[in-house]
């Protein structure tokens, strides 16, 4: 029915939705209406085509501006076309392509951990207390982190698969980077990220600085 509405360009009644898709119009409008409460539909009382008439006025409804994207498990696939678009666009002379999407992919994680820190200001961050702020941040860009020990955390998603599948080196390295810059915006001590890859995961964890 939402497809269906979209592709409409003008209100939509109940019985017109309920057509759409062969179900009954309390039934469609049961559905409806919890589109509406989701944002996806605004409702609102009105003749078809504007026309006033006698009597009640039936409920209409047409699309909001929200934009719908699901994905199980969560793929953000949208950052990392952004990443490379920045690298592309800012690319040095004598910098290779992958070289420039590396810079890019750090550079955005050290943003984006500095603005972590700026808002936050949690001080001095060691291991465990650093890895516990950089969980919720990977948890939010679906990498699914799994806490192994109190200073180890695997990510249990990649959040670039398949495409990581089709050019490993540059999207795992793209996501060595992006980690670790955060690591560095945020100035956690004593962890590092580094490549460990495992089928169907993530190819970075996190752990104590070696040496």
């Amino acid at each position: 029915m939402f497809a269906f509405i979209r592709r409409q360009r003008r209100p939509v009644t109940r019985d017109e939705a309920a057509a759409s898709v062969g179900i009954s119009r309390k039934l469609a409008a049961f559905h409806l209406d919890k589109l509406v409460d989701a944002g996806l539909l605004r409702a609102r009382y009105e003749s078809p085509g504007g026309i006033r008439k006698v009597g009640r006025q039936p409920k209409v409804y047409e699309p909001t501006d929200s934009h719908i994207h699901v994905s199980i498990p969560d793929r953000r696939h949208e950052l990392l076309a952004d990443l490379l678009l920045e690298a592309v666009l800012t690319e040095d002379d004598g910098e290779s392509a992958a070289e420039a999407a590396l810079r890019s992919a750090r550079r955005r994680g050290r943003e984006l951990g500095a603005s972590e820190r700026e808002q936050t200001r949690p001080g001095r961050l060691g291991a465990e207390r650093g890895l516990s702020v950089c969980e919720r941040m990977l948890d939010q860009h679906g990498f699914e982190p799994v806490r192994e020990t109190p200073t180890q955390l695997r990510l249990r998603n990649c959040p670039f698969h398949p495409l990581a599948a089709k050019a490993p080196e540059l999207v795992c390295g793209m996501n060595h980077a992006f980690i670790t810059g955060y690591l560095e915006g945020l100035k956690v001590s004593g962890v590092e990220a580094t490549l460990a890859p495992r089928p169907g995961e993530c190819c970075v964890q996190l752990g104590p600085t070696k040496g």
